[in-house]
């Protein structure tokens, strides 16, 4: 049999995020048709029947979808491969890709990158920011060269750099809460009002990861940020966990309050640098690596409370 081509894996991959061919044409730039031959030529080329063509939107079959997972895996390696002859071409990367999370303190991330960038005028800075699972997805899509983000369990596929201690505290406006406020506060007490929780970017959001907090027959409202979801707490229209320090001047001056008690609880989330160990990591990607490391080993990372 003939080998697979590019395309043709290109084509089925998009088929399969996309659910038609037409979709999956917009998608490559390609036309229907060329979708369609090459997904036909595919079939025929491995003797298989990839696509269950009989319903609404084409599906895998079993044997797809087995096929699906190596293709992706194939495609993944094929894009690391193209970057890293365009680093060596170029002797230095042109980009490095960082994804910022959601509770990550701004001025101290975004002060050891620009004390890094700085230095190296040669690479662009792609920053991306992503909030709860959606800094691991793009990690793991090999979307981006390093996350600063926490890590909620082991991946031996990842290596990992303790930068910040974060600590998140419930948090109300005054009058939000019609009881008394006080250290015996449950969770049953607060059911009756609205939660603000913060949206998932991931595509495919983890049950865990996305129910942090989350207090269950609760009515909540969904923001796409910290920022948004303080200004929504301070004008009192939810109640929520924050990060400390984006609070700390707000509860000082009373213009918010503390929930925290025996039953309703913040938590202290260990924040990270964190990147694949199973990609090859460019000159620049290097060196900011061994600074971030040199950082955590000395006394300007706080915990941050």
């Amino acid at each position: 049999m003939s080998e697979p081509t590019l395309l043709q894996l290109q084509c089925f991959a998009a088929l399969a995020a996309h659910g038609s061919f037409s979709a999956a044409a917009t998608h490559l730039n390609r036309t229907h048709p060329t979708v369609h031959a090459a997904l036909k030529s595919l079939e025929e080329q491995l003797g298989i029947t990839l696509l269950d063509r009989g319903g609404y939107r084409v599906t895998l079959t079993a044997e797809g979808a087995a096929f699906h997972a190596r293709t992706l895996l194939f495609l993944r390696q094929f894009e690391e491969l193209k970057r890293e002859a365009a680093q060596l071409a170029a002797g230095e990367e042109p980009e490095l890709r960082v994804v910022v999370g959601d509770l990550c303190p701004l001025p101290e991330t975004l002060g050891m990158l620009r004390r890094f960038f700085g230095a190296s005028t040669g690479t662009r800075l792609n920053l991306m920011v992503e909030t709860i699972s959606g800094p691991w997805e793009r990690l793991d899509g090999g979307d981006c060269d390093l996350i600063f983000h926490h890590l909620d369990k082991p991946d031996p596929q990842v290596e990992a750099i303790p930068l910040f201690a974060v600590k998140l505290v419930p948090v109300a406006a005054p009058g939000f809460f019609a009881g008394q406020i006080n250290d015996a506060l449950t969770p049953d007490d607060m059911r009756p009002y609205m939660q603000c929780v913060i949206k998932d970017t991931s595509r495919r959001p983890s049950q865990a990861r996305a129910s942090y907090y989350l207090i269950e027959g609760a009515r909540t409202c969904n923001v796409a940020d910290q920022l948004m979801k303080r200004e929504l707490i301070l004008q009192g229209l939810a109640w929520g966990h924050l990060p400390v320090h984006l609070v700390h001047a707000d509860l000082k001056a009373n213009r918010l309050l503390s929930l925290e008690g025996r039953h309703l609880r913040g938590a202290t989330l260990q924040h990270y640098a964190a990147r694949r160990r199973d990609v090859v990591h460019g000159p620049v990607a290097e060196r900011l690596w061994s600074q971030l490391r040199k950082s955590a080993s000395g006394d300007s990372l706080a915990h941050l409370s």
